[in-house]
């Protein structure tokens, strides 16, 4: 790699010292020279940077890992899930039917509901169907197909018309990525079925996240941000300063 390639990727480097993502476009206007040279130098370089969906992030940037794992994800964020659930489960009213995602953020929604309320459960998620099925005034509708353990979720070709056959009032809704013009997105490409499902049926579409997902991107894109009716996140002035 030539001196002028390392000049560069030290430049672009600098620029992503504080995190986030920059568009390709945008790097290879910081550097005077074209989106293809930019690629050449990341191909040169030694994996500190790397491309995801059009955007050059540092490799060490954890909110860009390449892989979810459902256990280590468990407790991150623990607090503020269970508090971003307690504001979700303030929508919920006696008689309705929910789509309650998979992953780990919706789990304390899942067990929090009340044991004898007159409500529907449909999920794709075999942790968040073990917490309903203990409930004996819910009724629940598991999805089924390939089990997927890293997420702990099920996965068919007909999940997504499945869902689009149900009545669901509430979607809660979970993303492992969530930018304001590169849309939500998650680890698994599994699951995009069934949150697009979701999305195109359900009456009012909640998403839940903790501000760790705000202004990430991950591998598989599921939705526009303005397909959501609403965000419940503690991260609104993260929001408001536009870096989502």
């Amino acid at each position: 790699m030539n001196e002028r390639s390392v000049r560069r990727l030290a430049r672009l480097s600098d620029a992503l010292a504080g995190g986030g993502s920059l568009h390709l476009h945008d790097a290879a206007e910081l550097c005077g020279v074209s989106e293809m040279t930019i690629r050449r130098d990341l191909a040169a370089g030694d994996g500190k940077l790397r491309l995801m969906g059009g955007h050059l992030v540092r490799s060490d940037d954890p909110r860009y890992a390449p892989h979810y794992d459902l256990a280590v994800q468990q407790d991150r964020h623990a607090e503020a899930k269970r508090r971003l659930c307690a504001l979700a489960s303030r929508h919920i009213e006696p008689g309705d039917t929910l789509f309650i995602d998979c992953g780990t953020t919706l789990m304390p929604l899942a067990a929090a509901l009340p044991a004898d309320a007159s409500l529907t459960v449909v999920t794709y998620a075999l942790n968040v169907a073990n917490a309903v099925s203990a409930l004996p005034g819910v009724c629940l509708i598991l999805l089924g197909g390939v089990y997927h353990g890293s997420s702990r979720s099920f996965a068919s070709d007909t999940m997504g018309d499945a869902i689009r056959r149900l009545g669901i009032n509430k979607a809660f809704l979970s993303a492992a990525g969530v930018h304001r013009e590169r849309g939500l997105s998650c680890f698994h490409f599994h699951e995009v079925a069934p949150k697009q499902a979701a999305i195109a049926t359900a009456a009012h579409r909640l998403l839940v996240v903790d501000e760790s997902k705000l202004g990430v991107i991950r591998p598989a894109r599921f939705a526009a941000f303005e397909e959501v009716d609403e965000l419940i996140t503690d991260g609104e002035r993260a929001m408001a300063a536009g870096s989502v």
